[in-house]
């Protein structure tokens, strides 16, 4: 049985504490690998997103470029409509893998909020990553919830964003791949 893990999110953009949790959580779990899935069209945040799907799954894609068992799943971007949960974990599910879905308290506090929620459950166990006392329970019974303590980083996407907006420097905060990136393409420069 291969062990997946599938971390989805907007990544707008990927920052290292996103690597963090991606790779801790493999550990911890011992899985074989991570797939880190950029939301092609992330409902929940309507008008929130900058970066286009594409230039977002560019960055993941190479932020675990170098990083083991650590992917980049093209599969959300790839479909049109809204990126929803049950549909991604039922396009990976296969017989001989187990899938876990890693969120952040914050998200698995947020799941009575999904689509297709009751699918969700049948289709992975949930993995939540707590920071410093951070703590979700399941939505209701039924749900296979794991939790995994992680190291607090104080680093947000909105915030990177609002830092090269102002000309502040980005490097240490997110991966060198997609600080080349956010400047070749002149990303979170405008608008914030």
């Amino acid at each position: 049985m291969t062990r997946i893990g599938v971390y989805g999110g907007t990544f707008d953009p990927v920052h290292v504490a996103h690597l963090v949790v991606a790779t801790e959580v493999r550990h911890v779990l011992g899985l074989d690998r991570v797939l880190l899935v950029p939301a092609g069209d992330p409902w929940q945040k309507a008008g929130r997103v900058v970066a286009s799907k594409e230039q977002r799954l560019e960055m993941v894609a190479a932020a675990v470029d170098s990083i083991e068992g650590i992917d980049a799943c093209s599969l959300e971007v790839d479909r049109s409509g809204p990126s929803v949960t049950a549909d991604t974990l039922e396009a990976l599910a296969e017989p001989d893998r187990e899938l876990f879905l890693i969120l952040g308290a914050d998200a698995a506090a947020n799941m009575g909020t999904w689509r297709r929620l009751t699918e969700t459950r049948d289709l992975a166990t949930v993995v939540v990553v707590e920071r410093d006392g951070e703590h979700a329970d399941p939505p209701a019974p039924g749900w296979r919830f794991v939790h995994v303590p992680i190291p607090r980083l104080d680093i947000s996407s909105s915030n990177i964003r609002a830092r090269v907006a102002a000309g502040r420097p980005i490097d240490g905060l997110v991966p060198e791949p997609v600080v080349r990136s956010i400047r070749e393409r002149h990303l979170y420069t405008a608008g914030l």
